[in-house]
């Protein structure tokens, strides 16, 4: 086949002399924090190839949807999407629309998509992001549907040059897949099983972003506590290095020159470990910010969703956070109406919640995932009854966040400025230490720069400042 990104360059440069404009190319966004790096890699192939970067996919010439299939919520969007797409295609039939991500990865839903959505030109997993050029080519030259799904990873670690959204700001994959097997989630089935990227390639990456330019990192894994744990890595070449533990690694990439400041994404309670507690105390350069999913503040609820920790160790562990790093910043992830859920377990929660404070909180109502242990699990309350404790949850936890934030006021934080604010031209956007979100007043010079905002006010999920010189 030869080189296929230097034939669709060709191909690009053909059709732009033929239409006497460019090809647009747009990338749609499903999910999580790794769907959306996932993403930043695919438009690094699509700029390689020689397409201009669009928003709207709708005046793209070559549309990709990156899905998830975390919720049922994010499917019936895709199937939405899906069909405004065939209106669009139909007034630009030399359109390419390409499928891919964590659905297209459960059993039989790339054959259902290819069935029921047959203006979808082609179809790939999350196990071969690194074949798309490949994948597009063989779809502009043959004209037909092209379908390409992995049952499993190959072993190799090929990450791509990242198109970052944010010239400061940049994620870093440390591992990939999940063995939790938490029994709402099919993360570990449409993902794999767990494996870690090997020290000296993500610190070689993190190298390379700060040589580019990058001060911030987020650090990236399903669960990047067990860093390391499995055995099982994913790269070319022997593993010559000593397993090392996630602490050891936020160390390491501490003492990057250039990185100015270091989070991470996603922590499990039942492997945060007081070594990592410490490494965030003590590393400047550490955020002192920690999503912990909690999901149930009811033990029995916890067992069934085989969290392996009970309400008791969640509120020691949050204890604990609290006493070594002073200020620490707390969110949490909450589903409301798992199976067999009770009045009482939903007021076990509503009593964590109260308890640990979060300063965000991320809430779902359970959604029914086909392959899931807990799809089978029989005792779901109520549609009403769980929209009721729905709202009973934010509720609760909503004026907490709005008195956390009152907090910050008349404090000064160091703000990284991401972007202008959409709703109003004259502020800027972007985010403290602590996660905080921060709209400011500044000149638009200062995006993507770290600027001193004394807090002056804030609502419920954000704060309002200026800078200060």
């Amino acid at each position: 086949m030869g080189n296929p990104i230097e034939k669709i360059r060709e191909y690009v440069s053909l059709r732009e002399k033929q239409l006497n404009r460019p090809l647009r190319a747009a990338v749609k966004t499903f999910g999580c924090q790794m769907n959306a790096h996932d993403s930043e890699k695919l438009e690094a192939m699509i700029i390689s190839m020689g397409y201009n970067l669009i928003s709207d996919e709708r005046q793209a010439d070559l549309a990709l949807i990156n899905t998830c299939c975390v919720r049922e919520n994010a499917e019936n969007k895709l199937y939405g999407h899906l069909g405004i797409m065939k209106g669009v295609k139909s007034g630009n039939p030399d359109m390419k629309l390409a499928v891919c991500g964590c659905m297209t990865q459960q059993n039989a839903m790339a054959e259902a998509i290819m069935r029921n959505y047959k203006h979808v030109d082609i179809i790939f997993g999350t196990f071969n992001l690194s074949r798309f050029p490949e994948l597009l080519l063989t779809s502009i030259e043959s004209g037909s549907q092209v379908i390409d799904i992995w049952e499993e990873p190959d072993g190799s670690d090929l990450p791509a040059p990242e198109h970052r959204h944010f010239a400061k700001k940049a994620s870093v994959n440390i591992m990939y897949g999940c063995d939790n097997f938490c029994s709402y989630c099919i993360v570990p089935y449409v993902r794999g099983r767990e494996r870690s990227r090997r020290l000296a390639d993500i610190l070689g990456e993190v190298k390379c972003l700060a040589g580019d330019g990058a001060a911030e990192v987020m650090l990236l894994g399903q669960n990047v506590n067990s860093y390391g744990r499995s055995g099982r890595y994913t790269g070319n070449g022997a593993d010559t290095e000593k397993p090392v533990s996630f602490a050891e690694l936020l160390n390491k990439v501490c003492e990057i020159d250039g990185i100015e400041r270091i989070r991470f994404m996603t922590s499990h309670p039942k492997d945060l470990s007081d070594e990592l507690i410490e490494t965030i105390r003590v590393q400047p350069k550490a955020c002192k910010h920690v999503h912990l999913p909690v999901q149930s503040g009811s033990s029995r609820i916890l067992s069934l969703m085989n969290r392996q920790y009970s309400k008791e160790g969640y509120l020691e562990l949050t204890g604990r956070l609290r006493e070594r790093i002073p200020g620490v910043a707390l969110t949490t992830d909450i589903i409301v109406g798992f199976p067999g859920e009770t009045e009482n377990d939903f007021e076990e929660t509503l009593d964590l919640a109260k308890r640990v404070r979060f300063s965000g909180v991320f809430t779902f109502i359970y959604s029914k995932r086909p392959g899931a242990p807990a799809a089978a699990m029989e005792g779901q309350a109520p549609p009403e009854t769980v929209r009721r404790r729905f709202d009973r949850l934010l509720s609760a936890v909503n004026p907490i966040i709005l008195e956390e934030n009152q907090k910050h006021i008349g404090k000064t934080l160091s703000v990284l400025a991401e972007s202008v604010s959409r709703s109003n031209r004259a502020l800027l956007t972007g985010r403290a230490g602590d996660n905080s979100l921060v709209h400011f007043t500044s000149d638009a010079s200062r995006v993507g720069e770290f600027a001193r905002v004394k807090i002056t006010g804030c609502k419920t999920f954000y704060l309002i400042g200026e800078e200060v010189k």
